[in-house]
Protein backbone atom coordinates (compact mmCIF):
# COMPACT_ATOMS: atom_id res chain seq x y z
CA UNK A 1 0.00 0.00 0.00
CA UNK A 2 1.34 3.49 -0.72
CA UNK A 3 2.52 5.02 2.53
CA UNK A 4 0.76 8.21 3.58
CA UNK A 5 3.82 9.27 5.54
CA UNK A 6 5.74 9.53 2.23
CA UNK A 7 3.43 12.29 0.98
CA UNK A 8 4.93 15.80 1.16
CA UNK A 9 3.83 17.95 4.05
CA UNK A 10 0.98 20.26 3.11
CA UNK A 11 2.06 23.85 2.48
CA UNK A 12 -0.64 25.10 4.79
CA UNK A 13 0.72 22.92 7.59
CA UNK A 14 4.14 24.48 7.06
CA UNK A 15 2.60 27.95 7.25
CA UNK A 16 0.87 27.05 10.52
CA UNK A 17 4.17 26.04 12.09
CA UNK A 18 6.67 28.55 13.37
CA UNK A 19 9.11 28.83 10.49
CA UNK A 20 12.53 30.28 11.13
CA UNK A 21 12.63 33.89 12.46
CA UNK A 22 9.78 35.42 10.42
CA UNK A 23 9.96 39.14 9.73
CA UNK A 24 6.79 41.30 10.04
CA UNK A 25 6.39 41.31 6.25
CA UNK A 26 6.80 37.51 6.12
CA UNK A 27 4.09 37.13 8.78
CA UNK A 28 1.86 39.41 6.70
CA UNK A 29 2.48 37.27 3.62
CA UNK A 30 1.90 34.02 5.53
CA UNK A 31 -1.41 35.36 6.81
CA UNK A 32 -2.48 36.30 3.28
CA UNK A 33 -1.57 32.85 1.95
CA UNK A 34 -3.44 31.15 4.77
CA UNK A 35 -6.60 33.24 4.35
CA UNK A 36 -6.68 32.71 0.59
CA UNK A 37 -5.23 29.22 0.40
CA UNK A 38 -4.50 27.77 -2.14
CA UNK A 39 -5.60 30.34 -4.74
CA UNK A 40 -3.22 33.09 -3.60
CA UNK A 41 -0.14 31.07 -4.48
CA UNK A 42 -1.21 30.03 -7.97
CA UNK A 43 -0.39 33.34 -9.66
CA UNK A 44 3.00 34.88 -10.41
CA UNK A 45 5.38 35.93 -7.66
CA UNK A 46 4.93 39.69 -8.36
CA UNK A 47 1.15 39.22 -8.31
CA UNK A 48 1.29 37.46 -4.93
CA UNK A 49 3.57 40.17 -3.53
CA UNK A 50 1.22 42.92 -4.70
CA UNK A 51 -1.91 41.22 -3.30
CA UNK A 52 -0.23 40.59 0.06
CA UNK A 53 1.24 44.09 0.28
CA UNK A 54 4.86 42.92 0.47
CA UNK A 55 7.92 42.92 -1.79
CA UNK A 56 8.90 40.20 -4.25
CA UNK A 57 12.08 39.37 -2.24
CA UNK A 58 9.82 38.77 0.79
CA UNK A 59 7.90 36.12 -1.18
CA UNK A 60 11.14 34.41 -2.17
CA UNK A 61 12.48 34.46 1.40
CA UNK A 62 9.28 32.98 2.80
CA UNK A 63 9.03 30.08 0.36
CA UNK A 64 12.68 29.25 1.08
CA UNK A 65 12.03 29.30 4.82
CA UNK A 66 9.14 26.92 4.16
CA UNK A 67 11.64 24.47 2.69
CA UNK A 68 11.38 25.12 -1.06
CA UNK A 69 14.28 25.86 -3.41
CA UNK A 70 12.33 28.69 -4.98
CA UNK A 71 8.92 29.90 -6.12
CA UNK A 72 8.58 27.36 -9.00
CA UNK A 73 9.23 24.52 -6.52
CA UNK A 74 6.62 26.01 -4.18
CA UNK A 75 4.05 26.23 -6.99
CA UNK A 76 4.73 22.68 -8.15
CA UNK A 77 3.62 21.30 -4.79
CA UNK A 78 0.73 23.75 -4.55
CA UNK A 79 -0.62 22.62 -7.94
CA UNK A 80 -0.27 18.99 -6.87
CA UNK A 81 -2.38 19.78 -3.80
CA UNK A 82 -5.03 21.41 -6.01
CA UNK A 83 -5.10 18.34 -8.25
CA UNK A 84 -5.55 16.13 -5.19
CA UNK A 85 -8.57 18.24 -4.21
CA UNK A 86 -10.26 17.30 -7.47
CA UNK A 87 -9.30 13.63 -7.58
CA UNK A 88 -12.21 11.37 -8.53
CA UNK A 89 -13.06 8.04 -6.81
CA UNK A 90 -11.96 6.17 -9.95
CA UNK A 91 -8.49 7.68 -9.98
CA UNK A 92 -8.13 7.14 -6.22
CA UNK A 93 -8.96 3.46 -6.62
CA UNK A 94 -6.38 3.07 -9.38
CA UNK A 95 -3.71 4.75 -7.25
CA UNK A 96 -4.42 2.66 -4.15
CA UNK A 97 -4.40 -0.65 -6.01
CA UNK A 98 -1.00 -0.18 -7.67
CA UNK A 99 1.71 -2.22 -5.96
CA UNK A 100 -0.48 -3.24 -3.04
CA UNK A 101 1.20 -5.71 -0.64
CA UNK A 102 -0.46 -9.03 0.11
CA UNK A 103 -2.01 -7.99 3.40
CA UNK A 104 -5.70 -8.12 4.15
CA UNK A 105 -7.81 -5.06 3.35
CA UNK A 106 -8.79 -4.86 7.03
CA UNK A 107 -5.17 -4.35 8.02
CA UNK A 108 -4.42 -1.89 5.23
CA UNK A 109 -7.54 0.11 5.93
CA UNK A 110 -6.98 0.13 9.71
CA UNK A 111 -3.37 1.28 9.28
CA UNK A 112 -4.52 4.16 7.08
CA UNK A 113 -7.25 5.18 9.53
CA UNK A 114 -4.86 5.17 12.49
CA UNK A 115 -2.49 7.36 10.51
CA UNK A 116 -5.38 9.67 9.64
CA UNK A 117 -6.38 10.05 13.29
CA UNK A 118 -2.82 10.80 14.36
CA UNK A 119 -2.25 13.35 11.59
CA UNK A 120 -5.61 15.03 12.26
CA UNK A 121 -4.94 15.40 15.97
CA UNK A 122 -1.48 16.79 15.24
CA UNK A 123 -3.00 19.60 13.17
CA UNK A 124 -5.36 20.89 15.87
CA UNK A 125 -4.49 23.95 17.91
CA UNK A 126 -5.91 23.23 21.37
CA UNK A 127 -6.70 26.88 22.11
CA UNK A 128 -8.62 27.18 18.84
CA UNK A 129 -10.49 23.94 19.56
CA UNK A 130 -11.45 25.15 23.06
CA UNK A 131 -12.61 28.51 21.69
CA UNK A 132 -14.80 26.73 19.14
CA UNK A 133 -16.33 24.53 21.85
CA UNK A 134 -17.09 27.61 23.96
CA UNK A 135 -18.76 29.23 20.93
CA UNK A 136 -20.99 26.20 20.40
CA UNK A 137 -21.84 26.08 24.10
CA UNK A 138 -23.15 29.67 24.13
CA UNK A 139 -26.95 29.38 24.53
CA UNK A 140 -27.44 32.87 23.09
CA UNK A 141 -26.26 31.61 19.70
CA UNK A 142 -28.40 29.40 17.49
CA UNK A 143 -26.55 26.67 15.64
CA UNK A 144 -27.27 25.60 12.06
CA UNK A 145 -25.54 22.58 10.53
CA UNK A 146 -25.10 21.57 6.89
CA UNK A 147 -23.32 18.67 5.21
CA UNK A 148 -22.71 17.68 1.63
CA UNK A 149 -23.47 14.63 -0.46
CA UNK A 150 -21.20 12.42 1.65
CA UNK A 151 -20.91 14.40 4.88
CA UNK A 152 -24.62 14.97 5.54
CA UNK A 153 -24.53 11.87 7.77
CA UNK A 154 -21.97 13.59 10.00
CA UNK A 155 -24.12 16.73 10.06
CA UNK A 156 -27.22 14.73 11.05
CA UNK A 157 -25.31 12.95 13.81
CA UNK A 158 -23.97 16.23 15.20
CA UNK A 159 -27.45 17.80 15.20
CA UNK A 160 -28.94 14.78 17.00
CA UNK A 161 -26.34 14.81 19.76
CA UNK A 162 -25.80 18.55 20.12
CA UNK A 163 -29.57 19.05 20.24
CA UNK A 164 -29.61 16.96 23.43
CA UNK A 165 -26.84 19.03 25.00
CA UNK A 166 -28.34 22.46 24.24
CA UNK A 167 -31.39 24.03 22.56
CA UNK A 168 -31.41 25.95 19.30
CA UNK A 169 -29.68 23.40 17.04
CA UNK A 170 -31.07 22.92 13.53
CA UNK A 171 -30.11 20.80 10.54
CA UNK A 172 -30.37 22.66 7.25
CA UNK A 173 -32.07 20.65 4.51
CA UNK A 174 -30.02 19.37 1.61
CA UNK A 175 -32.18 21.22 -0.92
CA UNK A 176 -30.76 24.71 -1.40
CA UNK A 177 -34.24 26.04 -2.20
CA UNK A 178 -35.05 25.61 1.51
CA UNK A 179 -32.08 27.67 2.71
CA UNK A 180 -33.46 31.23 2.26
CA UNK A 181 -36.21 30.75 4.88
CA UNK A 182 -33.63 29.42 7.35
CA UNK A 183 -31.27 32.32 6.65
CA UNK A 184 -34.15 34.75 7.06
CA UNK A 185 -34.06 34.14 10.83
CA UNK A 186 -30.26 34.08 11.10
CA UNK A 187 -28.90 36.65 13.53
CA UNK A 188 -25.37 38.09 13.80
CA UNK A 189 -23.37 35.81 16.08
CA UNK A 190 -25.32 32.65 15.25
CA UNK A 191 -23.19 29.70 14.16
CA UNK A 192 -23.18 27.76 10.90
CA UNK A 193 -21.28 24.45 11.05
CA UNK A 194 -20.26 23.28 7.58
CA UNK A 195 -18.97 19.85 6.56
CA UNK A 196 -17.27 19.97 3.16
CA UNK A 197 -14.65 17.53 1.84
CA UNK A 198 -13.39 17.05 -1.70
CA UNK A 199 -14.99 17.31 -4.25
CA UNK A 200 -16.31 20.54 -2.79
CA UNK A 201 -19.89 21.57 -3.50
CA UNK A 202 -20.64 24.98 -4.98
CA UNK A 203 -24.00 25.26 -3.23
CA UNK A 204 -22.34 24.76 0.18
CA UNK A 205 -19.94 27.62 -0.56
CA UNK A 206 -22.81 29.85 -1.61
CA UNK A 207 -24.64 29.12 1.64
CA UNK A 208 -21.55 29.96 3.70
CA UNK A 209 -21.14 33.24 1.81
CA UNK A 210 -24.76 34.21 2.47
CA UNK A 211 -24.52 33.27 6.15
CA UNK A 212 -21.27 35.19 6.60
CA UNK A 213 -22.86 38.27 5.02
CA UNK A 214 -25.51 38.12 7.77
CA UNK A 215 -22.88 37.99 10.49
CA UNK A 216 -22.86 34.26 11.20
CA UNK A 217 -19.78 32.60 12.67
CA UNK A 218 -18.69 29.76 10.37
CA UNK A 219 -17.17 26.54 11.72
CA UNK A 220 -15.73 24.38 8.94
CA UNK A 221 -14.81 20.70 9.13
CA UNK A 222 -12.95 19.84 5.95
CA UNK A 223 -10.00 17.84 4.62
CA UNK A 224 -6.27 18.60 4.14
CA UNK A 225 -6.90 20.31 0.78
CA UNK A 226 -9.33 22.71 2.45
CA UNK A 227 -12.79 23.64 1.21
CA UNK A 228 -13.20 27.13 -0.31
CA UNK A 229 -15.60 27.78 2.61
CA UNK A 230 -12.40 28.35 4.62
CA UNK A 231 -12.32 31.94 3.34
CA UNK A 232 -15.39 32.65 5.49
CA UNK A 233 -14.64 30.41 8.49
CA UNK A 234 -13.77 31.62 11.96
CA UNK A 235 -12.76 28.09 12.94
CA UNK A 236 -11.51 25.39 10.58
CA UNK A 237 -10.48 21.83 11.32
CA UNK A 238 -8.88 19.63 8.66
CA UNK A 239 -9.42 15.88 8.96
CA UNK A 240 -7.12 13.45 7.15
CA UNK A 241 -9.29 11.38 4.83
CA UNK A 242 -7.21 9.13 2.54
CA UNK A 243 -7.66 5.36 2.81
CA UNK A 244 -7.19 2.41 0.39
CA UNK A 245 -10.58 2.99 -1.20
CA UNK A 246 -12.20 5.02 -3.98
CA UNK A 247 -13.97 7.01 -1.26
CA UNK A 248 -12.48 9.24 1.38
CA UNK A 249 -12.86 8.19 5.01
CA UNK A 250 -14.90 10.31 7.42
CA UNK A 251 -13.64 8.59 10.58
CA UNK A 252 -11.20 11.36 11.51
CA UNK A 253 -13.96 13.93 10.96
CA UNK A 254 -16.22 11.86 13.22
CA UNK A 255 -13.51 11.98 15.88
CA UNK A 256 -13.60 15.78 15.68
CA UNK A 257 -17.39 15.78 15.95
CA UNK A 258 -17.52 13.53 19.00
CA UNK A 259 -14.68 15.40 20.74
CA UNK A 260 -16.40 18.73 20.13
CA UNK A 261 -19.59 17.27 21.60
CA UNK A 262 -17.72 16.15 24.70
CA UNK A 263 -16.08 19.58 25.06
CA UNK A 264 -19.41 21.41 24.70
CA UNK A 265 -20.95 19.08 27.28
CA UNK A 266 -18.22 20.03 29.77
CA UNK A 267 -19.08 23.71 29.27
CA UNK A 268 -22.83 23.23 29.67
CA UNK A 269 -23.17 20.35 32.16
CA UNK A 270 -24.99 22.33 34.91
CA UNK A 271 -27.71 23.18 32.37
CA UNK A 272 -27.47 19.99 30.34
CA UNK A 273 -27.82 17.50 33.22
CA UNK A 274 -31.43 18.46 34.12
CA UNK A 275 -32.20 18.74 30.40
CA UNK A 276 -31.01 15.17 29.82
CA UNK A 277 -32.90 13.89 32.87
CA UNK A 278 -36.08 15.43 31.55
CA UNK A 279 -35.44 13.85 28.15
CA UNK A 280 -35.02 10.42 29.76
CA UNK A 281 -38.34 10.89 31.55
CA UNK A 282 -40.00 11.68 28.24
CA UNK A 283 -38.43 8.58 26.67
CA UNK A 284 -39.79 6.46 29.52
CA UNK A 285 -43.29 7.89 29.21
CA UNK A 286 -43.25 7.32 25.47
CA UNK A 287 -41.99 3.73 25.99
CA UNK A 288 -39.49 4.41 23.25
CA UNK A 289 -36.84 1.98 24.44
CA UNK A 290 -37.38 -1.61 25.51
CA UNK A 291 -36.35 -2.42 29.04
CA UNK A 292 -34.58 -5.54 30.28
CA UNK A 293 -31.64 -7.55 29.05
CA UNK A 294 -31.68 -9.29 25.65
CA UNK A 295 -31.86 -12.69 27.40
CA UNK A 296 -35.13 -11.62 28.98
CA UNK A 297 -36.88 -11.12 25.67
CA UNK A 298 -40.05 -13.11 25.15
CA UNK A 299 -39.63 -16.29 23.19
CA UNK A 300 -41.98 -16.81 20.23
Amino acid sequence: MPQQSAAPEMIEDRLAQRFEAPTPSERLLAGHLTRHYPVAGLGSMPQLAKEAGVSTPTVLRLVQKLGFRGYPDFQTQLRAEVEARLESPLSKQARWTQGVPRTHILNRFADAVLTNLSVTLGRIDHAEFDACAALLADPARRVLVIGGRITHALADYLVTQLGIVRPGVTALPVLSSAWPPALLELRPGDVLIVFDIRRYEGAILQLAELAAEQGAEIVLITDPWVSPVSAHARFRFSAQVEVPSPWDSTLAALLLVETLLAAVLEHTWPETEPRMKRLEELYDRASLFRRGRPSEARRP
